[in-house]
């Protein structure tokens, strides 16, 4: 198939191992004949997981694995025969066209600089991540790749957000925010307030202003930009307040007789809105600013959330994202 998306699976990395990894990857290129996969990982373990030989899978021994705790210019030094190395290598070697993992997000960073290297002019990787809005959807970076950055940083995070939000969505001009503390000029940090100088005299962007955290769901912006500190901070708690809200609409269907009988009549209903709150449907992160695909998924995540990030995987390569991101930075004599 000549249009066929070879994905390069991390299939070690991760606190819930290997056999989500492979469930997962069973489950993604059985509902879609466009995607194959490469389970790299420790042969000996994905063989069993595997089963019965799959004609669009197959096994790249990797003897490695980098811990979830393992200092990440330790694991660059030295786990060079790891999972999550070898996946990379296949992207830059040509034979995958994305990485996912789960595993530890500063090895995965620093891999990812050092074996696929930046955008000409981008300094740093950002985790980026579409989150679900009230009418539509934004997307939030940095989500925990960089807990301090430069105010010429954010302006780079800014840039390539608004691109990869034209390369998917089609949108011309993406309404582009700095996540902070009030919408009043004079808030924020000195970082925050220089990029928003510099967003502000930027003709390629339509930045809109400052954004606070309850915007983030609103329909407000098509990108939010902030450090990782506060956006890794922000995505959990969203993430856990949807969790919660998910527990208790089940729990108030099950208390009494008739709540029940409303929670068969209400069913329909109340899939939708699971589904549409559900971090699991929107699992799966991607690092800005490599070039190529890689993908991050929870490190916690079971097999619907990691198959969640292989199908964001496969998006981003077949709207082949990080070409049109390179090509547009190339416009911009960026």
């Amino acid at each position: 198939m000549a249009n066929r998306i070879r994905l390069a699976v991390d299939a070690m990395s991760g606190d819930q191992g290997a056999e989500v990894c492979v469930a997962a990857t069973l489950a993604a290129v059985n509902e879609n004949p466009s995607i194959s996969a490469l389970l790299v990982g420790r042969t000996s373990v994905l063989e069993p997981l595997l089963g019965t030989p799959h004609p669009r899978i197959r096994i790249v021994d990797a003897p490695e694995v980098v811990t979830m705790d393992e200092p990440p210019a330790r694991a660059l030094r030295q786990k060079k025969a790891s999972s999550m190395a070898v996946a990379l290598q296949l992207v830059r070697s040509g034979e995958a066209d994305a990485c996912v993992s789960a595993g530890n997000t500063g090895a995965l960073m620093m891999m990812g600089r050092s074996i696929l290297k930046m955008y000409p002019g981008i300094e740093r990787p950002a985790i980026v991540k579409l989150i679900p809005s009230l009418h539509n959807r934004c997307y939030v970076l940095d989500l925990g790749a960089n807990v301090d950055t430069s105010a010429e940083h954010l302006f780079q995070f800014a840039l390539m957000g608004s691109l990869m939000v034209a390369a998917i969505d089609g949108k011309a001009a993406p309404r582009v925010a700095l996540l902070n503390v009030g919408e009043e000029e004079v808030k924020g940090s000195e970082q925050v307030r220089l990029a928003a100088h510099s967003l502000a005299a930027c003709e390629a962007l339509n930045y809109i202003g400052y954004v606070e955290g309850n915007d983030l769901f609103q329909d407000v912006a098509d990108v939010v930009v902030c450090d990782g500190f506060v956006g890794n901070i922000a995505l959990k708690t969203g993430e856990g307040v949807a969790l919660m809200v998910m527990e208790v609409i089940e729990q108030a269907f099950q208390r009494t007789a008739m709540s029940r009988v409303l929670g068969v009549i209400a069913r329909p209903f109340l899939n939708r809105l699971l589904r549409q709150i559900d971090p699991r449907r929107h699992n799966g992160a991607s690092l800005l600013g490599l070039q190529g695909v890689v993908v991050k998924s929870h490190g916690n995540a079971d097999a619907r959330a990691f198959r969640a990030a292989l199908r964001q995987a496969a998006a981003e390569v077949r709207m082949r994202v990080p070409q049109k991101i390179n090509a547009r930075l190339d416009e911009l004599a960026f």
